[in-house]
């Protein structure tokens, strides 16, 4: 099956350093792949330079064979959707407001939302489980239920792609595992392609179809969890000892920390 989104021969400069160096990666349809590395490595600069928002120094990006810079800014709108690190949210909005806003690519100038964009800020709002919600003001919010209102925006756009940097930080293990359990079923269900920065190696391990080794600006490994979570490989990577890493038999081999609880 070919990729969805194939980035080739990626190089980026940031600041005037070089950041990616020959990246190669493949996400196909309906699959779910961790981005992972040490800090600094170039993970958040490889979802911005697939967002379009860095410029390329060298190499292609394309989404479904298309090059990226051939889209219109509405039309890439309607294709990909990106959950950065920090979103500040506007103040006087309820959550339904905001997660209606995630409709805006697939407007016209002058049309007004239709039925189907109604059923479409429904879906993504069930899907994070945030219906009892809907009617609240943003500022009312926990910071984990502020991100998965973030979350059921940019499902309510109906990507083909989408880009999570960081989706999980600083969350609690319900709202990390309802994150990503919504990921997941937006992969399994829709068939949309996922891109995800993720520290927390135990929600790879669990929910991606596969994981993405950063270092030196190159992807260094690249397969299904339980190929890449293993000490010999991360070791050099993250800057510490193998025996570091732990043992979990009860998830199939060997792997970096105690299983998450599940959805």
């Amino acid at each position: 099956m070919s990729a969805r989104l194939q980035i080739d021969d990626l190089h980026v400069r940031r600041g005037g350093r070089p950041v990616l160096c020959g990246l190669e990666l493949g996400v196909r349809s309906g699959e779910l792949v961790a981005l992972i590395g040490a800090n600094g490595c170039g993970k958040t600069t490889l979802l911005e330079a697939v967002a379009r928002r860095l410029p390329l120094q060298r190499g292609t990006i394309t989404l479904d064979g298309r090059p990226v810079e051939a889209f219109t800014p509405r039309g890439w709108a309607r294709r990909v959707a990106v959950v950065p690190q920090v979103y500040e949210l506007p103040a006087g909005f309820t959550v339904a407001q905001l997660v209606a806003f995630g409709r805006h690519p697939h407007l016209g100038l002058w049309r007004a939302p239709a039925a189907r964009d109604e059923v479409a800020a429904r879906r993504a709002l069930a899907s994070l489980g945030l219906e009892d919600r809907a009617c609240r003001p943003l500022q009312q919010l926990s910071g984990g239920e502020r991100q998965l209102v973030v979350l059921a925006m940019a499902f309510a756009q109906e990507p083909e792609l989408l880009l999570l940097d960081e989706p999980t930080a600083h969350l609690d293990l319900r709202h990390e595992a309802g994150i990503m359990a919504a990921v997941r079923g937006a992969c399994d269900r829709a068939g949309v392609s996922a891109l995800a920065v993720l520290h927390d190696l135990r929600l790879v391990r669990r929910y991606c179809d596969r994981a993405a080794l950063l270092d030196h600006g190159r992807i260094v490994a690249d397969g299904p969890p339980r190929e890449v979570l293993l000490p010999a490989v991360l070791s050099a990577c993250f800057g510490v000892e193998e025996d570091f890493f732990a043992d979990n038999e009860r998830e199939g081999g060997p792997v970096v920390a105690a299983p998450v609880p599940g959805p």
